[in-house]
């Protein structure tokens, strides 16, 4: 499953430009499942049987885009203009590298040397609309033939792992959940169960509102990264979920109040089957589990979520267990819960 992180992290996909990491889905899961199909907005749904028939099938979900940049103008001078696409911090952005446009071209956040700073410059982040990158064009007439107002951008590519089971790289929140939904449509199901690899959750759930209407269904498994505030400024009252200490449950964040009996359940099942899991701490973020409670007739929704630290920056920080106690969580359910 981390190879496969790997490879669908390294992948382009900022929101509305997922294409790239649903093929590399459909490729990998196409021969395990009974039914694959894309919808008119780029969803992807998969249908895996079971041993056993069940009347209410679960749907587990996973976004498929990643935080990214647009490019909305093309100076004189050949810098590039931009905005973000989905929630990302100015102070992570400055010096990054980037990827430009279906062609990939490179290029980096413009960030003034400390040198040349003023004393009240000193210190402070710079506005999104102050900043530019710089492909190494002097024209603009030369970037056009490269790039277009338009264009989306993501941070490089630079997976890595580190330390004891880490691993570091854009685009974890939310390709591992992807990589979750994969590994189990590999394998063999107790009940049938449906699985919607979504897009443009990072501006709105977009893809997760059609989905839900789609599908309709009585119980939604959203898997997910979530913020880790395990760092030493943050008091042990605020860090939300800590990395190491296994899959985290929320009993409700900014955009959902979960579904109790679905939230309880999670936690027995974990706890008679001695799986790390921990509670999230604080009301904060969102994901797809808003859309599929609130469309259509409604879903009972469950979130389970990686802790991550650095969460929508060029270098997330995970680790392995706990997105191994994701997994097994998941499995779990899917195979344990009938009725809910």
């Amino acid at each position: 499953m981390i190879k496969l992180t790997e490879k669908l992290c390294n992948l382009f996909g900022p929101s509305s430009m997922e294409d790239a990491v649903r093929e590399a889905i459909i490729e990998e899961i196409s021969p395990y499942c009974e039914k694959l199909y894309t919808d008119k907005v780029g969803n992807l749904f998969a249908f895996k049987k079971g041993i056993e028939h069940n009347d209410s099938t679960t749907l587990f979900a996973a976004h498929m885009d990643e935080v990214g940049f647009m490019i909305q103008y093309i100076s004189d001078d050949g810098y590039l203009y931009f905005d973000t696409i989905g929630g990302i911090d100015n102070s992570v952005i400055g010096a990054r590298r980037m990827q430009i446009g279906e062609n990939k071209i490179l290029g980096v956040v413009a960030s003034k040397a400390v040198h040349m700073q003023k004393p009240e410059e000193r210190g402070m982040c710079i506005p999104i609309s102050e900043m530019y990158i710089d492909i190494g064009c002097t024209e603009k007439a030369e970037a056009e033939k490269h790039v277009s107002v338009g264009d989306c951008a993501t941070f490089l590519p630079n997976f890595e792992e580190f330390g004891d089971g880490y691993i570091k790289s854009k685009a974890i929140d939310d390709r591992f959940g992807c990589a979750v939904l994969c590994q189990m449509i590999k394998e063999e199901r107790k009940y049938d169960t449906i699985f919607v690899f979504t897009v443009c959750e990072e501006t709105g759930c977009r893809g997760a509102l059609t989905a839900a209407y789609s599908l309709n269904a009585k119980r939604t498994v959203v898997i997910e990264s979530t913020t880790a505030g395990d760092l030493p400024e943050v008091s042990e009252a605020r860090r939300a979920c800590k990395v190491g200490k296994g899959a985290v449950l929320s009993a409700m964040d900014n955009g959902t109040v979960y579904d109790r009996d679905f939230f309880e359940e999670a936690v027995r099942i974990a706890k008679e089957n001695n799986t790390n899991y921990q509670i999230k701490t604080t009301v904060s973020g969102g994901n797809d589990s808003q859309a599929f409670q609130t469309s259509a007739s409604g879903s009972k929704v469950l979130a389970i979520s990686a802790p991550v630290r650095y969460i929508h920056s060029a270098s997330s920080v995970a680790k392995i267990s706990d997105m191994e106690d994701v997994l097994s969580l998941a499995r779990l359910i899917a195979d344990n819960v009938k009725e809910i």
